[in-house]
C-alpha cells in the first residue's frame, strides 16, 4: 500500500465502468415457460428484458470485467489500494470474491474483500471505501457491485423470475478535495434484522420476496435515507440534478421520486433493460446514464437504495469529470 493519505481527504469518484452477460431474455421468453405475459410483467415491474450468466459464468468474471472498466475510465491502472466487492452471490461461501477479482485485474498484493448489504451493498460499499479514503489506509479504491442473482431465483416462480438480471458496475474513488467534481458529500445507511424474511435466500432454497411489504418498506426507507444524506450534504431537493437509486422495479423508482417531490424527468431509469441487479445495480445505472450522456460534470446526484437484511442507505455526490 501507498503511503497515507492525511486526514479527513474527501472520496472523489474518478471512474466508471460496467459489464453484462450478453445472454438476453426477453418477458416473451419467460411467456414461453411461465404463466406470464409481456404485458403483464412489463405493467406490473416496468422490465422488458435482463441479461443473465451462462453456467460457467461466476460473479467474479462480471465484476472483473466492470472493474477493468471503472480502471479504464479512470485512467489509473497500477495505483489502486484496496478492490471491494458488493455481491451476496459469492464465487464461493469462502474464500471470498475480492482477491479473485484482483488477483485477475493485476491487483494482486493490496488488501480486498467483499461486503454482503444485498442490494444496498454499493451504497455501503461507498461508505466503507470512503471510511478507507479518510483515514488515510487508502488513497484510491476500486468498488464493484455484482450480482448473479438468476443463480437463485426460480425459474418456474413468476413473480420473482422476471424480476432479476446479472451483471456488475464499479466505481474508482480517489482521495480529492470536496469542491472537486466527483466528491462524495455524504452517506446515510441503515438496517432491520428483525425484517429479515421480508428478502431471504434460505441455505438449499430459492428466493422467498414478499413483495408488497418490500414495496412498502422500500418506499419509506428510501425516501428517509435520502432526505437524511441531503441534510448532510447541505443541499435540498431542488439541488438535484439527477436521483439515481436502486433499479428494483419502475413502480417503487417512480414512488420515491414522488415522495421526494423529485421531478419524473430527474429520476433516472435503466431497469427496463436489465432488470434488478442487486448490487450491481445503482453502479450500473451510473454507468449507463454517463454513456448516454445524461450525467455531466459538477451534477449534483443523490443515491438510494433498499435491500435484504433488510438495509437502506443513500449517498450524495458531485459528478466527474470523465473523459472515458
Amino acid at each position: 500500500m501507498h503511503a497515507r493519505t492525511p486526514l479527513a481527504a474527501t472520496a472523489v469518484l474518478a471512474g466508471v465502468g460496467a459489464h453484462l452477460p450478453p445472454n438476453v431474455v426477453t418477458n416473451e421468453d419467460l411467456s414461453s415457460t411461465l404463466d406470464t405475459s409481456d404485458d403483464w410483467i412489463t405493467s406490473r415491474t416496468g422490465i422488458s428484458t435482463r441479461h443473465t450468466a451462462d453456467p460457467g459464468t461466476a460473479t467474479s468474471d462480471l465484476a472483473v470485467r466492470a472493474g477493468a472498466a471503472a480502471l479504464t475510465s479512470a485512467g489509473r491502472n497500477h495505483d489502486i489500494d484496496a478492490v471491494v466487492v458488493a455481491t451476496s452471490t459469492p464465487d464461493r461461501r469462502c474464500p471470498a470474491t475480492a482477491p479473485v477479482v484482483a488477483s485477475a485485474l493485476g491487483l494482486g498484493g493490496v488488501p480486498a474483500f467483499d461486503i454482503d448489504a444485498v442490494c444496498s451493498g454499493f451504497v455501503y460499499g461507498l461508505a466503507v471505501s470512503e471510511g478507507l479514503i479518510a483515514s488515510g489506509a487508502a488513497r484510491s479504491v476500486l468498488l464493484i457491485g455484482a450480482d448473479t442473482f438468476s443463480t437463485v431465483v426460480d425459474p418456474t416462480d413468476r413473480a420473482t423470475a422476471p424480476l432479476f438480471g446479472d451483471g456488475a458496475g464499479a466505481v474508482v474513488l480517489r482521495a480529492g478535495d470536496p469542491a472537486e467534481p466527483g466528491a462524495l458529500h455524504a452517506v446515510e445507511l441503515g438496517s432491520d434484522g428483525a425484517l429479515a424474511d421480508l428478502i431471504t435466500v434460505r441455505a438449499g432454497e430459492y428466493l422467498s420476496l414478499q413483495g408488497q411489504a418490500v414495496y412498502r418498506h422500500a418506499v419509506t426507507r428510501m425516501s428517509d435515507a435520502a432526505r437524511t444524506a441531503l441534510k448532510k450534504a447541505a443541499w435540498s431537493i431542488d439541488d438535484v440534478d439527477r436521483f439515481v437509486a436502486h433499479q428494483a422495479n419502475l413502480r417503487i423508482l417512480r414512488a420515491v421520486g414522488t415522495e421526494l417531490g423529485i421531478d419524473p424527468g430527474r429520476v433516472y431509469a435503466n431497469v427496463s433493460s436489465v432488470g434488478n441487479t442487486v448490487a450491481a445495480s445503482i453502479p450500473l445505472a451510473l454507468a449507463h446514464a454517463h454513456e448516454a450522456g445524461e450525467l455531466r460534470a459538477g451534477d449534483r446526484v443523490l443515491l438510494s437504495a433498499f435491500g435484504g437484511g433488510v438495509t437502506w442507505g443513500a449517498a450524495a455526490l458531485t459528478w466527474p469529470d470523465l473523459t472515458n
